[in-house]
């Protein structure tokens, strides 16, 4: 086992901008509306190396003014790069400060390179003997690998950890010494870097001319070994050769020094780096800091070069350990969870227990004078429909609160309960909570409505600010500066051992509900001003909070399942599994578990072969991800019969199996939890189970559909949709006339297209143009590319582009409409829906193009996509006042996107079925008339 010292040197820039583009579609923001993706990559990709390889001596270096030498040499050297994003500049100071709290030595030199200060120090470390790995995706880096120095490329895309030493850079660039990479570049060029190269010479080019020369030099010197076109080309170009080479070669003889002792691993400041962590709000971060540092992360073995890796394998020891050596204990002592933030145990405070009896009467007396109360139910459960009543607390002023227990047995509970009921019921008394969906659902098992004005903290900020998290403790950190105490400190971790909330002691109950009551009443106040401020208060009053009473009844009825059709499903697709499964063994020529991403992958891409150069996972074994495959499909049947193969089994899993058992004892029907502060789109998602992805696309997909039934022989299910409703609002939006002038005589709008955009008329468009304009008026909303559009369809990508110009120009209010989104998204940091819900995008006027792209198709997206989810919100809450009001029996089940679900009493049906179209198509008036259609049947697929 080697004990040779190993030093990790980190190019900085390459991990940040690498860090910010994995999270570009999913950026992190925090409350203060900063984009905390490229230091938060950066922070992952250092405590990876830290906690995988438990490096002795690391160093992170950072360019600094760019390489005069390149530049004096090249004009144009990285010329072509775009503007760095802001969120990069802004990251690079806390990166470095950071760096300087951890006490790792940060290398910049002004006028070089990070490559070539790495490429230095690597070569200074090799020769006092130490193992070197460059931690970089950077390729370049390959020029610089020998014995004792490695590429350690950190995990990206669905690929794992690689370590490059020679046997890797001599496959990769087809180079029997890695000194050969430098020439293979100049050969080459360097899109990235604007390193010219020799030109018309690519990767294949490039390799056979190092297999036949060896180097640049010598293949200029040997040219009337060329033939044609490339003798002319080099010959030529031989200067601009020999200029790429030099620009590709990485510097090693800059003024640096390693020194052992600077570079070396030691204690952290800790409570620096986390002070650090709580401004960014980086929570996960500074608890993955605290593990690592105080020794209680668990480290993996530690790697060597992939190929060599087989052969030497350095364990890092099990258990607990620590980065400096010594007792555990001792570390774990030093880094403590140091948090500027205050605890229950630091602010004075008032929290007092009602026992039944004289003092819940003078309690209810004063409890009835308020005009604004928050409440929280402590229960059993945090599924609402069979949770009970383990205590209720109340809060009406910072600071202070009451916690009322409930007795266990219902009799009793009811008893207390009903002595609160005219709180409940008093419409005079707003009642504050966080998600109170599920306080109101609970209430219910006890026969109580809570009435009065409703203001749910969760949605109050969910408006505020759409793209952070919103669950209690995270509002309380960031906006009050305290930390609510843990669930998990009064009923332990998830488990057998977890106690229920009726197991905690009476003055602890006390303490945690009345708390969450405080805080959640303390943070009601910090939000109204927002909600003002950012003009959402009457979205917030008028359909979201509205919405929520609307949802809970929903939940609560829940809706009838037939079990015996699911499991003659799952019997038949048990079968066409079968089939795939023998299909899938004759392709590859053997058996296998095909749900084995390992046994798959080295069928695919081991025996069978089918890709030159597969991609691998973090572990290195190949990947056979959804998107990896998906690409390969349509070459390769046995690709195409794995992700059929792969549907099925989740289709099963995932619905046909899984469905069942959602059934609740209770009332024998399943019950999703519509969440209302997920998508920032302002869409609903469901869940427990997810009724809005049920594939739709295949057959076997439509018959889950079937397995829904309405209650009794009574009712019919009846389903209502909006139709096309998100291109009748881009059309209105827009004021798009001629759109508008399809929508209102009826026409089908795909043939409408087709027939103005292909120029032929609208009965002689054929099935393959009105798909192709189906696949623009919907690419459109999403910022439809021409290379895009030419994936989607069987169009090649000029004609794609084609397509999308005539489109535009059919349709000229239509792309002034896109540009004014961009341009108000740009003015004022946001767009908005028809009625004011906000999307930020923070983004929108970033200088680097793929950043700032992003936003732009944002910026044209959720007003349309957010739009059509207000108006089903507006339905939805009319539906409802309407069916309630008017006695009905029928009663709204589900909402899928554009779609209701009602449980149709057959005496009510024509009323009813008038009644839920005229509301839908009247919730919102556009310059577009809305249209529905309403579907009855047995089932829902009957009814869809």
């Amino acid at each position: 086992m080697s004990d040779q010292k190993r030093l990790f040197l980190l190019d900085a820039y390459a991990l940040i901008f690498r860090g910010y583009y994995a999270l570009i579609k999913n950026p992190r923001i925090n409350s203060k509306g900063m984009d905390t993706s490229a230091i938060m990559g950066f922070v992952n990709s250092l405590f990876d190396v830290i906690k995988r390889e438990q490096p002795d001596h690391l160093a992170v270096a950072f360019d600094k003014g760019g390489s005069v030498e390149r530049t004096e040499l090249f004009e144009e050297y990285k010329a072509n790069r775009d503007e760095t994003p802001d969120a990069i500049k802004i990251a690079v100071p806390y990166i470095q400060n950071i760096l300087k709290a951890m006490k790792i030595p940060v290398v910049e030199l002004e006028g070089y390179e990070a490559d070539d200060l790495i490429g230095t120090l690597a070569k200074q470390a090799e020769k006092e003997d130490y193992k070197v790995f460059m931690v970089t995706p950077d390729k370049d880096f390959g020029q610089l690998v020998s014995e004792n120095i490695f590429m350690y490329r950190p995990a990206r895309m669905g690929n794992g950890i690689e370590v490059w030493g020679i046997p890797e850079v001599q496959k990769r660039f087809g180079v029997e010494r890695p000194e050969q990479v430098i020439d293979y570049l100049g050969m080459m060029g360097d899109a990235s870097d604007n390193i010219p190269g020799l030109p018309g010479v690519g990767d294949k080019t490039a390799k056979k001319f190092l297999a036949d020369f060896g180097s640049m030099e010598d293949l200029l010197a040997n040219t009337d070994q060329l033939k044609g076109k490339m003798k002319e080309k080099v010959e030529a170009n031989a200067e601009l050769g020999r200029l790429s080479r030099k620009l590709a070669e990485i510097k090693t003889d800059c003024e640096v020094t390693f020194n052992a002792e600077d570079f070396e691993m030691c204690a952290p400041d800790s409570e620096k780096v986390q002070e650090i962590f709580e401004e960014l709000e980086f929570r996960r971060l500074k608890d993955q800091f605290i593990k690592i540092f105080s020794g209680e992360a668990t480290p993996s073995t530690q790697v060597t070069s992939t190929e060599t890796a087989k052969q030497e394998v350095k364990v890092a020891g099990s258990g607990q350990f620590t980065l400096f050596g010594g007792d555990p204990a001792e570390a774990a002592a030093t880094i403590k969870d140091v948090s500027g933030r205050k605890t229950v145990s630091d602010v004075s405070h008032f929290y007092q227990t009602i026992q039944n009896g004289l003092g819940l009467t003078l309690f209810l007396e004063n409890l009835m004078t308020q005009t604004s109360v928050c409440f929280d139910t402590e229960t059993t459960s945090i599924n609402p429909l069979e949770a009970e009543l383990v205590g209720i607390a109340f809060s009406w002023g910072s600071g202070k609160g009451f916690y009322v227990p409930i007795p266990e047995e219902r009799e009793k509970a009811q008893q207390v309960v009903e002595q609160l009921r005219p709180f409940f019921e008093a419409e005079s008394i707003e009642k504050i909570g966080q998600n109170l969906k599920y306080d109101v659902k609970v209430m219910k098992n006890y026969g109580i409505e809570v009435k009065g004005k409703l203001f749910d903290t969760m949605l109050a900020h969910y408006l505020i600010n759409p793209d952070m998290r919103h669950n209690m403790d995270v509002l309380s950190e960031t906006y009050l500066n305290y930390t609510p105490v843990s669930i998990t400190e009064l009923i332990g971790k998830k488990g057998k051992n977890q106690l229920s909330m009726r197991q905690v002691p009476l003055d602890k109950q006390t303490e945690y509900a009345t708390e969450d009551a405080d805080i959640t009443y303390q943070l009601a106040q910090h939000f109204r001003p927002e909600l003002k401020q950012a003009s959402i208060l009457k979205l917030f009053e008028e359909i979201e909070v509205p919405l929520l009473r609307v949802l809970a009844d929903m939940e609560r009825e829940g809706i009838n399942l037939n079990k015996e059709f699911l499991d003659g499903l799952s019997a038949k697709l048990d079968e066409d599994i079968k089939i795939l499964e023998t299909k899938i063994y004759e392709q590859a020529g053997e058996e296998f578990n095909i749900a084995s991403p390992k046994q798959l992958g080295d069928i695919l891409f081991g025996k069978l072969n089918l890709v030159e150069k597969p991609k691998k996972t973090k572990t290195g074994q190949f990947s056979t991800a959804e998107d990896v495959l998906s690409y390969l499909a349509k070459d390769h049947e046995i690709i195409q019969n794995v992700l059929d193969y792969r549907g099925l089994a989740k289709l099963k899993s995932t619905y046909v199996d899984a469905l069942p058992n959602e059934v609740q004892a209770h009332s024998g029907r399943v019950h999703t939890d519509y969440m209302q502060t997920v998508a920032a789109t302002g869409r609903l998602s469901s869940n427990n189970p997810n009724l809005q992805n049920i594939p739709i696309r295949t057959e076997r997909g439509r018959q889950v559909r079937k397995a829904f039934i309405p209650r009794d022989k009574d009712h019919v299910l009846l389903a209502a949709d909006y139709s096309q409703i998100e291109l009748r609002i881009i059309a209105a939006l827009s004021e798009e006339d001629t759109m508008i002038t399809a929508f209102k005589n009826g026409e089908d709008i795909h043939a409408s297209t087709a027939s103005k955009v292909f120029n032929v008329p609208i009965e002689e468009v054929t099935r393959e143009q009105r798909g192709n304009a189906k696949t623009v008026n919907f690419g459109i909303i999403y910022g439809v590319s021409a290379f895009g559009l030419s994936n989607q369809t069987d169009l090649s990508r000029t004609e794609a582009k084609e397509l999308i110009d005539t489109y535009y120009k059919t349709y000229p209010k239509l792309r002034n409409y896109i540009s004014e989104q961009i341009d108000f998204a740009r003015e004022h940091g946001y767009v908005q829906t028809v009625l004011g819900r906000r999307r930020y995008l923070k983004d929108i006027n970033a200088g680097n193009q793929v950043v700032r792209g992003a936003a732009e198709r944002n910026a044209v997206n959720a007003p349309i996509q957010g739009s059509a989810a207000d108006i089903i919100k507006i339905a939805m809450i009319n539906i409802h006042k309407k069916l309630r009001e008017g006695g009905y029996k029928t009663k709204m089940l589900l909402q899928v996107h554009d779609e209701l679900v009602f449980d149709a009493y057959k005496p009510e049906l024509e009323t009813v079925k008038k009644l839920i179209k005229t509301e839908m198509e009247n919730a919102y008036e556009l310059a577009v008339p809305l249209d529905v259609e309403v579907g009855i049947g047995e089932n829902w697929l009957e009814a869809h």
